[in-house]
């Protein structure tokens, strides 16, 4: 099939440079940000190709009638919201986009980390409040701590990098052999557990990962830690992290994912009722939270954009 013959159906917006390098180059693109999913699988067999961040799940019922689908492009680093097996059984191409947002997320878990350790949020909002606290605000350094990073691909590996500038030790634990380089040490997890003062999770969502970060998980830790997650919310038992805030083995938690939110990640709930563990987390001082945007700055929504295009132009060469 040539890039001319190939019809590419746009489920939502992205930077223009997308839509329009993608038309440069030859492709047929259309668009529908609103019909729903069965309106779009009524359709979905005109289309060669299907770019989408994350408006709903492609599952086996929406490959099955996407039958002359030749890619699948995701707007983003995980692809847990494809079935990628079933994609791949009908011979369909998936394309992420790690790369893309990579620097935002390393960037985004080392600003958590200092403003947790340094209490900055806590300092600006007392003074907002009128409040001069200089004792009730002393920080930690991280000069001469152990960061122990669990997942080292290109989120794991940019958070690494951007700890050069400190006198830190980097630790890395990953389920793949040889990923440790020059900016971290690659240890079993039970060493990174024994010695870390900070865990940042940089993993994908699988079954393997589902509510990975548990109390057992949690007290096998031989110091109390800080705790940084950027990575999914469904990664961590929200009950256990709240329990270990309490007593003080987890010291603080920057949290920019939460188990509540939908499949989306538009949305945080999916139903009205707040969870008593989030109630938590809204009240307590050693808790930072952001919406889900370590990965989304202006640069990484151009860049995300572009590793997209480059990598379905590859698909045709």
């Amino acid at each position: 099939m040539s890039i001319h013959d190939t019809k590419i159906l746009h489920l939502d917006s992205n930077h223009p440079l997308l839509w329009d390098q993608l038309e440069q180059a030859g492709f047929q693109n259309e668009a529908d940000f609103t019909s729903s999913k069965t309106e779009i699988e009524a359709k979905i067999h005109n289309y060669q190709g299907v770019v989408i961040r994350s408006r709903f799940k492609i599952d086996q019922e929406f490959i099955d009638k996407a039958v002359n689908l030749k890619f699948i492009a995701r707007v983003g680093a995980g692809l847990e919201s494809i079935d990628c097996d079933y994609a791949e059984s009908k011979g369909i191409q998936l394309i992420a986009a790690p790369e893309g947002n990579r620097n935002a997320v390393g960037e985004h878990a080392l600003g958590m980390l200092l403003s947790l350790m340094n209490k900055l949020n806590r300092a600006d909002r007392l003074i907002r409040q009128g409040q001069w606290v200089r004792e009730g605000n002393r920080g930690y350094e991280l000069e001469g701590k152990t960061v122990g990073i669990i997942g080292y691909g290109n989120m794991g590996k940019s958070f690494a990098q951007k700890l050069r500038g400190f006198d830190v030790d980097v630790l890395c634990c990953d389920l793949l052999p040889n990923v440790g380089d020059g900016n971290a040490k690659q240890v079993s997890l039970s060493e990174l557990q024994a010695k870390a003062d900070v865990l940042s999770l940089h993993i994908p969502w699988t079954p393997e990962t589902d509510k990975m970060i548990n109390t057992d998980f949690i007290h096998a830790f031989a110091k109390p830690f800080w705790f940084i997650n950027t990575s999914r919310g469904k990664n961590v038992v929200t009950d256990d992290l709240v329990a270990a805030l309490e007593s003080g083995k987890i010291l603080g938690a920057g949290l920019d994912v939460l188990e509540y939110e939908k499949l989306s990640f538009e949305n945080l709930f999916i139903d009205t009722e707040r969870p008593k563990a989030f109630e938590y987390l809204l009240q307590a001082e050693n808790v930072l939270l952001t919406p889900h945007i370590a990965g989304w700055t202006f640069e990484s929504h151009q860049k995300l954009a572009q590793t997209i295009v480059d990598k379905i132009l590859q698909l045709f060469c």
